[in-house]
């Protein structure tokens, strides 16, 4: 649930922080750990993934003991637990991987569909958000079975709601559908990150703080994609949970945590009311390559790129100096006036 939402029933609780950077580490060893099996896996989020062993399982005597020997390597090699879980399509296997957790494996096969998916909730059908199984629910489809149902004897009316969708539906409930596994990762479409506040609060130089983090965490983002931005959002919830959000168009796509920190800051107290807020929030959307001719200003368009790598270098020098201590000369004689 939200922290704020427990801090409510719990106002005496003990609320800790989350180390978001030791969750990327962890992430990043997880599926490196899965590269050892198979050179097909796709990420679902930042601790679930799809992993086409189609090869390496066909070939093993007891495919069941290969899965377990893999549990209890990412046990003892990282410490972390996972449940498993084996379909012919991606639908199947993350249905069956929520099952038996935290330390389950599951194997649904199509045969197996009327006995172990039916009887579920129809909240539990992987790609049925909350407010449609509310919708669901309220039409008397309650479990998977009824869902199941109802888009064959009603397919007219159900095609008509769901649209796009309904054939995805169709599919999935009868064990085909989507089975390709697509290690390339999506291009993103925005970098954002957002810290929830320990307490409510509305000091301006703790709000800067986090701000100023965000920034950074951006920024190394945005370098780790080869993007710059031309869209910058800053995102605020206030004390009584409304959200709201402010963005500013670039005239120069940028990149550098300082550039995108200063016009953050300059963008959240511009447009701050004085409200107690619980959590804020950077973005940078409108992403271009750093080849991309159209985000260059230059006539001298082919030096552009080089310069941004250089960029990247220094800025990479300066976080794990954790000061600025590297400057290209011309910034250096613009700062000493010259």
């Amino acid at each position: 649930m939200p922290i704020g939402e427990a801090r409510m029933l719990c106002p005496n609780g003990i609320f800790l922080p989350g180390d978001y950077a030791y969750y990327e580490m962890l992430s990043r060893s997880f599926f490196g750990f899965l590269k050892n099996y198979s050179s097909l896996v796709e990420a679902a989020s930042i601790d679930e993934g799809f992993v086409d062993m189609t090869s390496l399982l066909t070939k093993e005597k007891d495919p069941m003991a290969k899965l377990v020997s893999l549990q209890q390597d990412l046990l003892k090699q990282i410490g972390l637990k996972c449940s498993i879980g084996v379909g012919p399509t991606k639908f199947l296997a993350k249905m069956a991987s929520d099952m038996k957790k935290p330390m389950g494996i599951t194997v649904i096969r199509r045969k197996d569909i009327k006995k172990m998916l039916y009887p579920l909730p129809i909240d539990n059908f992987f790609g049925i958000g909350k407010k449609t199984a509310a919708f669901l629910r309220s039409k008397g489809i309650n479990t998977i079975g009824d869902f199941a149902y109802e888009i064959t004897e009603n397919e007219p009316d159900m095609r008509k709601y769901f649209k796009k969708r309904f054939d995805y539906y169709v599919e999935s409930i009868n064990g085909y559908g989507d089975d390709i596994v697509n290690p390339e990762r999506p291009d993103p479409k925005s970098i954002g990150h957002s810290q929830t506040f320990m307490t409510d609060t509305d000091d301006y130089d703790e709000i800067k703080t986090v701000i100023e983090s965000l920034s950074q965490e951006v920024s190394d983002g945005l370098v780790k994609e080869k993007k710059k931005c031309k869209r910058l959002v800053v995102n605020v919830k206030d004390y009584t949970f409304k959200a709201s959000s402010k963005s500013l168009n670039l005239m120069e796509p940028v990149f550098e945590a300082d550039d995108i920190s200063k016009m953050a800051k300059k963008l959240f107290a511009d447009n701050y009311s004085g409200k107690l807020i619980r959590l804020v929030g950077v973005t940078a959307g409108n992403l271009v390559p750093f080849k991309d001719r159209n985000a260059q200003m230059s006539l001298f368009e082919e030096s552009d790129y080089e310069e941004d790598k250089t960029q990247v270098l220094i800025d990479s020098l300066n976080r794990k100096a954790n000061k600025k201590v590297v400057m290209i000369a011309s910034e250096a004689l613009k700062k000493n006036g010259n």
